[in-house]
């Protein structure tokens, strides 16, 4: 008689863990293993629960119940000093490095290697090589951070993980802000931690990507698992339905919108920081009606200072700027707004919302002094209220009611509340800055026919993202960006894909004629 097959106990097991916060269940009940040299993906919708999960494997949260088993052993990780102490990491979206130092100096940040009570930085630099070199992830010990690229700092949060004792470690949306040929390398480097037997918990929207570097894939619904499965025996299409409850269509649109006459007008931009390095240099591009013009680029290369110009937070420039022929020097965002200007700002948070206001204050800030809205100071509160439930249902605003403060929602509801906001058929011009970014599929999908939609109605759409399959399903005609260049203009996109555009995006490919066109 043939002995049973053995069963490969987990190195990390979660039982029946549960997390209730006031007013809502953010994890029911949930199972999930992992075992030790694998690479584990974790996919769901914005408020699915895997970032309350994955916080409370960290420490960062405690589960209202459950058990929490290491190497089949319960443990009580209060605290991300524990998970740390118990050999878990965490890397996470938002990189958490001081730009000032080196990469030694924070690789070693909290640990550092002292000599005669200073820091021994040649200690430093070594123990930096050392670990870089037994971990298979490339860094230049001595320089910057604020030198170095995207990819690099990417790497150095795994290292300075792995330098804590890490043997697990989450990483959340790992390849968000890296090019095609920087997440290529990343994956290898990867694999290579997977064969030293490291473990690694992946979170991405990105399916491709999860079926590319995953093992095992679960997949969570509205604070619940509703499948976990061996990688290769799952498609991007089941993952996606088990995440939204439903298909999704995946196709570009292939109508191309009637482009009209320029609305904006960018002629020789450029701007310096306070050192007097080039931020922005001699960037010259139109923008029509009905187009939708993408901008492609590695985070850090001039999009930032590109957007505070067009918005009216920054002057501080050389060239001229016209929306509509008229020039936007000196104008703030309410007069810009005023020339149908619409703004998706990166950050939600901070500049894209009123954290304590409601979700329909939030939802009519841009057009409060419309008529239907309010007349002599006086708010109609019914028509505000049917515009706000109407926006709510519309983007699939997953909320309580409208009187709810908008501090009260998941960020990517934050995010759907903005998107919905600024997505007006009236609209004349939309800047849309990572208009999709922390959303899940469904709710991107639905952004994205909201533009499109803006876009035949004859608006002009600026996107900007660091999403490639984004821009490459979004634009009519897309630019590249490198140390504030335009380095590429495509007015095909169905002729471009990802990993070329990564080329021009990394400086390796450059169009020779790119300004002289443009100008």
């Amino acid at each position: 008689m043939e002995n049973p097959e053995k069963v490969i106990e987990p190195l990390l097991r979660l039982k029946g863990v549960t997390k209730v916060y006031p007013g809502v269940i953010a994890n029911r009940d949930i199972s999930f293993d992992l075992r030790e040299g694998e690479i584990h993906a974790v996919c769901g919708e914005n408020g699915a629960g895997k970032s309350t999960l994955m916080k409370i494997i960290f420490g960062m949260e405690r589960p209202s119940e459950g058990q929490i088993f290491l190497r089949g052993e319960e443990v009580n990780i209060s605290s991300p000093q524990k998970a740390i102490a118990l050999g878990i990491g965490m890397v996470h979206q938002h990189f958490m490095l001081v730009p000032s130092f080196t990469v030694a100096e924070n690789l070693v940040l909290g640990m550092e290697p002292a000599k005669f009570t200073r820091i021994d930085r040649g200690e430093a630099i070594r123990r930096t090589r050392e670990i870089a070199e037994r971990c298979g992830l490339r860094v230049s010990p001595e320089a910057k951070v604020e030198d170095i690229t995207v990819g690099m700092m990417q790497k150095l949060e795994i290292l300075k993980a792995l330098y804590r004792g890490a043997k697990i470690l989450i990483l959340d949306e790992p390849s968000a802000v890296l090019t095609p040929q920087e997440t290529d390398e990343l994956f290898e480097e990867l694999l290579k931690l997977k064969d030293r037997r490291y473990t690694i918990v992946f979170i991405s929207h990105k399916l491709k990507e999860v079926k590319t570097i995953s093992d095992r894939v679960t997949i969570m619904r509205r604070g619940e698992v509703t499948g976990s499965f061996s990688s290769a025996d799952v498609s991007e299409e089941r993952i996606s339905e088990l995440m939204i409850g439903r298909m999704i269509a995946r196709e570009r649109d292939e109508h191309m919108p009637e482009t009209g006459g320029t609305v904006l007008s960018v002629r020789d931009l450029s701007c310096r920081s306070e050192s007097g390095k080039a931020i922005l240099d001699h960037m010259n591009f139109e923008l029509h009606r009905g187009q939708i013009l993408g901008v492609a680029g590695v985070e850090g290369n001039g999009q930032t200072e590109l957007i505070r110009i067009l918005t009216g937070s920054s002057s501080n420039y050389d060239g001229t700027v016209h929306y509509h022929g008229m020039d936007c020097k000196g104008k703030n965002i309410g007069e810009l707004r005023s020339l149908g200007l619409s703004y998706i700002p990166e950050d939600r948070i901070a500049t894209g919302s009123a954290g304590a206001a409601s979700i329909w204050e939030n939802l009519i800030t841009n057009s409060i002094d419309k008529a239907r809205f309010s007349r002599r100071s006086v708010l109609h509160r019914r028509a505000i209220k049917a515009h706000a439930d109407r926006l709510v249902e519309d983007f699939d605003i997953s909320c309580r009611d409208v009187e709810s403060a908008v501090s009260s929602l998941s960020g990517g509801n934050m995010q759907k509340v903005v998107a919905a906001r600024e997505c007006s058929d009236e609209t004349a011009i939309l800047i849309a800055d990572q208009p999709t970014r922390g959303v899940d599929v469904g709710s991107a999908m639905r952004i994205h026919e909201r533009i499109r939609r803006m876009s035949r109605n004859g608006a002009a759409v600026l996107l900007i993202s660091a999403d490639l399959t984004e821009l490459l399903a979004l634009c009519t005609h897309l630019i590249v960006i490198f140390e504030g260049r335009i380095t590429a203009w495509f007015n095909r996109i169905e002729e471009l894909d990802e990993t070329k555009l990564g080329l021009y995006m990394l400086g390796i490919e450059e169009q020779e004629r790119a300004h002289r066109e443009r100008k």
